[in-house]
């Protein structure tokens, strides 16, 4: 019989404490909102207040734990307890201010922000205090780049590597390394996050936004989250406003790294990045089509059908979600392209979701690959990217991760048709969950919700949500039997 290893269960709790006292702090930003704009300081301080006991007994708890390493086992285990911790306790403000009085419901819109994918509950979100729109907005900015990369550049001080938990929050196709020491990548990333939604801020303030809504949709962007402060999300703005979250949209949705060749003037590594240039020709195509087609099937004004084309293909390609116009009432040749860029997603390193357009790169060329080996079978044929070949490891692990995610895309769908959905309000709420997007088709269109969702398929699409962010391996490997062995 096989022998059980022992976990370090002390590592795991003291982080997951660290995480809870973090996590509290940062509810405590949103007092300043709540006193500026004359509401109840209860359901923030309340919340602050729990968070912040239970993360320090946590801690405490596993004070005179010597041991600080973190193998890959914990490395998994405390990046996807941590999503689910700070999810939980995210949930408080919601309740405690009876902004969405049951548990379930609250938790998908927390875990729902936490990942990125801004699927809402809330039918009238311009009625909900303004401190909690506020926390609503910043589970995504703290989601967008990783709460645990975050903790990857204060763990150090606790004398903790954090290596594991890096490469638990990056599985795969990771992006480069920008400094030696991974508490500097980390350190970078967050910087150019930090950098970009400030300019983001900045530049909606200056339209028709105040600072509150500026702030509000610059973290959605920059976490390519979806989450707005308006019932109609971005469709009352101005082109202004929805040219400049499309220009960060898609800033969101490219490699951090490249942000940081550009920062540093190296903008031929971006040029001549593959997966970046695919993305933008992407973008590109697919944005004129779907103007083509406005104007001419429908027609609309050719700089109106641009913007609602580029705008709802940046959302959609980048896993954010806003919406500036229905894609449902389009032609059905029109939104299902639109449906098509749910399968595809971002670019690895970035803060979208989905699929990430890199792994389709290696999917396509390992195909095309294959064709030629099967007319020329003695032929030694290499799968190339950026002209250097390709490690046949790493085209397993993306053939399985694609097999994996449509597997799940199909138990979801499945699971939502079993509860009485109807199939394209199956498997747009099973796409848009899996992939981080928020909008999807049928009864979750981009002009709807999922407060209709029985409690037993918000549970399903909270997980596919978190399988998603987390890129499936990492929380799924948890249930392998060979895991817990030694």
């Amino acid at each position: 019989m096989a022998k059980r290893s022992l976990l370090n269960t002390g590592i795991i709790v003291k982080i997951l404490g660290l995480l809870l006292v973090f996590e509290s702090l940062l509810m405590l930003t949103g007092l300043p909102v709540a006193l500026y704009y004359n509401e109840s300081l209860f359901p923030v301080t309340i919340s602050s207040i729990i968070t912040f006991v239970t993360g320090v007994l946590f801690f405490l708890l596993t004070l005179k734990n010597p041991d600080k390493n973190i193998g890959k086992r914990e490395g998994f285990l405390i990046v996807t307890a941590a999503w689910l911790t700070i999810s939980l306790f995210g949930a408080l403000p919601y309740l405690f201010s009876k902004a969405i009085p049951g548990f379930t419901d609250a938790f998908f819109e927390t875990i729902s922000g936490f990942t990125t994918t801004g699927a809402s509950i809330l039918n009238e979100i311009e009625t909900l205090p303004h401190n909690i729109l506020y926390w609503r907005a910043m589970t995504h900015w703290i989601g967008g780049m990783g709460i645990i990369v975050l903790s990857v550049a204060i763990l150090p001080f606790l004398g903790i590597g954090g290596m594991q938990l890096f490469v638990a929050e990056m599985p795969g196709i990771t992006p480069d390394k920008l400094h030696p020491r991974i508490t500097g990548t980390a350190k970078r990333f967050w910087g150019i996050y930090v950098l970009l939604t400030v300019v983001e801020v900045l530049l909606l303030w200056a339209g028709e936004m105040n600072f509150f809504d500026a702030l509000c949709h610059a973290f959605a962007t920059m976490a390519t989250g979806g989450f707005s402060t308006k019932n109609n999300s971005i469709t009352g703005f101005s082109p202004y406003s929805q040219y400049i979250i499309i220009i960060f949209m898609f800033l969101a949705g490219t490699n951090f790294t490249l942000h940081y060749f550009a920062l540093h003037g190296q903008l031929k590594k971006v040029s001549k990045n593959e997966e970046f240039r695919a993305y933008f020709n992407i973008t590109l195509v697919i944005a004129l089509i779907l103007t083509a087609g406005l104007v001419i099937f429908m027609h609309k004004e050719i700089e109106v059908a641009f913007r609602d084309a580029l705008f709802t293909v940046v959302s959609i390609l980048t896993t954010t979600g806003f919406v500036t116009a229905d894609y449902i009432l389009w032609p059905s040749y029109l939104w299902m392209l639109v449906f098509a860029l749910m399968f595809l997603g971002g670019m690895a390193g970035s803060t979208g979701g989905g699929v990430k357009i890199i792994r389709h790169i290696l999917l396509i060329k390992n195909s095309w690959t294959e064709l030629k080996r099967s007319i020329h079978p003695n032929a030694v044929i290499p799968v190339k990217y950026g002209k250097k070949n390709v490690n046949r490891q790493i085209i397993f692990n993306v053939m399985a991760f694609f097999l994996i995610y449509i597997l799940f895309f199909s138990i979801g769908t499945f699971t939502m048709a079993l509860l009485g959905l109807d199939f394209e309000t199956s498997i747009g709420a099973s796409i848009a969950s899996l992939g981080n997007i928020g909008p999807g088709i049928g009864g979750v269109g981009p002009v709807e919700n999922y407060s209709f969702i029985p409690a037993p398929g918000k549970w399903m699409l909270s997980f596919l949500m978190l399988i998603g962010r987390l890129e499936l391996f990492t929380v799924l490997v948890i249930f392998s039997p060979s895991f817990w062995r030694r």
